[in-house]
């Protein structure tokens, strides 16, 4: 597949910091690449995020909408302990973990109100030996909002859930998953061949089982990985709910997210296709002279 030429632009874009709120100190870098091979720890750790921007397509009360969704990845130090993102060394007794970050943002109409979602993963970058830390996820319209956080225990996940819903919130749980949906995406980016033929106890997505207001519950299913010479598509088929997932990534490292197909019942739920990739240290362009690197993205919102 051809990447739009706008691509090219993050190879001459000057190296910046990593991504960072003020100066906080940065880790070591030796200690950040210890968790990945030289080739993609040259890829992740490179003081920039990656950028895709994608055509979505919604459905929402029974009718499909035109949407945008931007995806940042990212790597950053993780506190193990407190589960958030590490401002500088981490305390005694904690411990650093270096983690792909992925923030997800979509947003499209219905009618004369908007919706708004957002989800954040936080997955090891060593995933070989310790499972996604953290995933939230938001959703706002005007009727209200919800939010819903997982965090890994030594058992499984806590989840707290809050929503205006009765039947949704305020809730405390804790789940015993073999995967969240949720961290596909980090897992795809990371080492997608450990996703190939498995059957597993899979936590559905959250936005799932809030648009269709059903239970977030553990539930049997199976991936597999069809593996073609540029493109590969991973699969995700639910045993005992109407639901499934494809996501088209590059079979070659890095493994960027092409696009994706997610249906329920066999009715299409959402549809997405990439239009553009920056590699940018995004952060640092919040002043007014770097609207222009947002009409290159053109994240359709």
């Amino acid at each position: 597949m051809k990447i739009n030429a706008l691509y090219l632009l993050c190879f001459v874009l000057s190296a910046l910091p990593a991504c960072r709120q003020n100066t906080p100190k940065e880790s070591p870098a030796a200690a950040e690449k210890v968790a990945l091979p030289l080739a993609k720890s040259n890829y992740w750790y490179q003081g920039k995020a990656e950028v895709s921007s994608y055509t979505v397509l919604q459905e929402r009360y029974g009718e499909l909408r035109e949407a945008g969704q931007v995806m940042v990845f990212v790597t950053e130090d993780f506190s193990k302990n407190k589960q958030v993102k590490l401002d500088g060394a981490p305390e005694p007794g904690d411990e650093r973990v270096p983690v792909l970050k992925l923030n997800a943002l979509r947003r499209f109409q219905t009618g004369i109100y908007d919706y708004s979602v957002m989800q954040s993963v936080f997955t090891p970058t060593a995933t070989d030996n310790m499972r996604t830390q953290k995933t939230t996820t938001t959703i706002q319209d005007w009727c209200g909002h919800v939010f819903v956080q997982c965090n890994a225990t030594s058992g499984g996940y806590n989840v707290k859930a809050f929503s205006y819903f009765e039947k949704e919130g305020d809730a405390e749980t804790n789940l015993v998953p073999d995967l969240l949906e949720d961290e596909i995406w980090t897992l795809v980016r990371l080492n997608p061949e450990a996703l190939s033929s498995k059957k597993l106890r899979v936590l559905p997505s959250v936005v799932y089982t809030r648009f269709k207001h059903k239970p977030l519950l553990p539930q049997e299913a199976t991936t597999t990985i069809e593996k073609g010479a540029d493109e590969s598509i991973l699969r995700l088929v639910y045993t005992n709910i109407p639901r499934q997932l494809g996501i088209r990534f590059e079979t070659a490292f890095p493994h960027r997210i092409l696009g994706w197909e997610e249906s329920d019942n066999g009715n299409l739920m959402s549809k997405g296709t990439l239009k553009n990739i920056l590699l940018d240290a995004y952060w640092q362009h919040n002043d007014n002279a770097s609207a222009p690197l947002r009409t290159t993205l053109n994240p359709g919102f």
